[in-house]
């Protein structure tokens, strides 16, 4: 891999931004440009190098360089009957799976699977030194200790190009049902609470404008039963696949609402709650994911008072679309600012990659 011309372009360009003082901008398919802070610096376009660089349906594992479209790799598992649990959402064409990584989005099956970092076994990174290194594999750790390839997950490209990464992969589940509830949300709250503490196959969740929406995966008789147990209306099997793909892109009808409010100055924000937290008094539309743990409103109000409302609890705030002048990401508090400073200067400590994408100086 090191002496491909894609990757010796990238290597180039990174000791010159390094040498001339230039940030450099990673991006692949630009799919999720809008989430973080504004993008900043000169464009470096990751998607020269793609492709699947190996792949072992028997083992489980795929590896795949940082340009490759995750459209089309989940297209190969597909093939093979398998597939990224954690559903990661592209929003848009051309998503790719440096981006996927650097980003660290799961969709509705998050909390029943796991999240994207999870799922990576081993990363290969160019640092802003111009160095590449893999990490993975024997667990190969920094010296401070942390788990490098499991690290750059949701880290916004701002310790280096991620450009290859191998990710664990699960069979498709040989059942799949979805369930409709008309209740109120803090009815579907506890609901999901109770019914989380039991043995069933609840894969994901969606609760918005009174309806719950529930769907099972897992062997055909443990999804059978659940059926059987659970009650509620059974939707058919098309228009529950058509739901889910809308929930996981946002294509659906609260998303589109959403974006729409944006337009006109609304935020969408994303909070992160523990998934026993009641019914959080915030004004806006509200759809709750996760069973309780995910959060997304629309809403006009000060971000402070979402961002308060969201610590009463225990969680954060991530503000998703709108008017990002409050900072896209919570806070971080003094430890942890700290560690995230170190890393950075540890890996980029010339600054180069994505400056201020995900907080002010690095």
């Amino acid at each position: 891999m090191t002496n491909e011309p894609a990757l010796q372009a990238l290597i180039a360009r990174v000791n010159a931004a390094r040498a001339s003082g230039t940030p450099l901008a990673i991006e692949g398919g630009g799919t999720k440009r809008f989430y973080g802070e504004a993008p900043a610096g000169e464009r470096l376009d990751t998607r020269a190098l793609a492709g699947i660089s190996s792949y072992e349906p028997t083992e489980l594992v795929v590896t795949a360089r940082c340009g490759t479209e995750l459209a089309k790799l989940e297209a190969t598992l597909a093939e093979q009957g398998q597939c990224l649990p954690f559903e990661p959402p592209q929003f848009a064409p051309g998503s790719t799976v440096g981006g996927m990584v650097a980003a660290g989005l799961s969709g509705p099956s998050r909390a029943a699977v796991g999240a994207v970092r999870d799922y990576v076994l081993g990363a290969t990174l160019l640092t802003g030194r111009g160095e590449v290194l893999s990490f993975g594999g024997q667990v190969m750790k920094n010296v401070a200790g942390y788990d490098v390839s499991r690290l750059l997950a949701g880290s916004m490209g701002t310790l280096g190009v991620i450009l290859e990464v191998s990710l664990k992969v699960l069979p498709v589940a040989p059942a799949t049902a979805t369930l409709r509830f008309a209740m109120d949300e803090a009815q579907a709250l506890r609901r999901l609470n109770e019914w989380g503490g039991q043995p069933l196959p609840l894969n994901a969740s969606a609760w918005w404008d009174g309806t719950l929406v529930l769907r099972l995966r897992g062997a055909l008789a443990a999804v059978n039963a659940a059926i059987t147990r659970l009650g509620g209306e059974l939707i058919e099997p098309v228009h529950a696949t058509s739901f889910w793909h809308g929930l996981r892109h946002h294509e659906d009808e609260f998303f589109t609402k959403a974006l729409a409010a944006v337009e006109g100055g609304a935020r969408l924000w994303r909070l992160s709650v523990p998934p026993t937290t009641t019914a959080l008094a915030l004004p806006g539309e509200q759809l709750i994911e996760w069973g309780g743990g995910q959060r997304w409103v629309c809403s006009a109000a000060p971000a402070s008072l979402v961002r308060d409302a969201a610590a009463r609890a225990g969680g954060h705030a991530t503000l998703f679309r709108g008017d990002k002048s409050a900072g896209a990401f919570a806070p971080l508090r003094p430890p942890l600012d700290r560690i995230h400073r170190e890393l950075k200067k540890a890996f980029d400590p010339s600054g180069v990659f994505n400056p201020g994408r995900m907080y002010p100086g690095f």
